[in-house]
């Protein structure tokens, strides 16, 4: 009886095996970053120092319209490499409000290469932000 369930142990595990040498399955996988600001110094250094472009989401907790912009921008950015997502509390840097002239919320800017591309105030929709993160990207849309 216990070669019988020898056999059988071994023939899932032969089997594992063989789809092991079949194919390499690489399950890594290479996304923006979601920066959380938390002063003036990490804006600078992560925001406005980036390589890649960077939308930022200035938002605040009490915001009907932040809850539910911050998700869709979260999800639309997500999936890309070549763009990051910087997310700043109005309550919390008071300082970088009053820089960049943030009169209500949610407003979303554009920076790359350390400079404002582009930006929108308010709760958009999605075509709208999809076309600010193509624009972002160096993806062209055709007239």
């Amino acid at each position: 009886m216990s070669s019988v369930i020898c056999q059988g142990l071994r023939s899932p595990v032969r089997r594992l095996a063989a789809l092991r040498k079949s194919k390499t399955i690489s399950t890594s996988i290479v996304h923006n970053e979601t920066i959380l600001v938390k002063n003036n110094q990490e804006f600078v250094t992560k925001v406005m120092n980036n390589d890649k472009p960077v939308i930022v989401n200035f938002h605040a907790d009490w915001c009907e319209p932040c809850k539910i912009l911050t998700p869709k921008l979260k999800e639309l950015i997500d999936p890309l490499t070549n763009l990051d997502l910087a997310i700043v509390d109005v309550e919390e840097n008071a300082d970088l409000v009053h820089t960049f002239e943030v009169k209500a919320v949610p407003a979303v800017i554009a920076i790359s290469n350390g400079l404002i591309v582009d930006k929108f105030i308010g709760l958009v929709d999605t075509d709208m932000i999809q076309n600010l993160i193509d624009k972002m990207c160096g993806k062209k849309k055709d007239p």
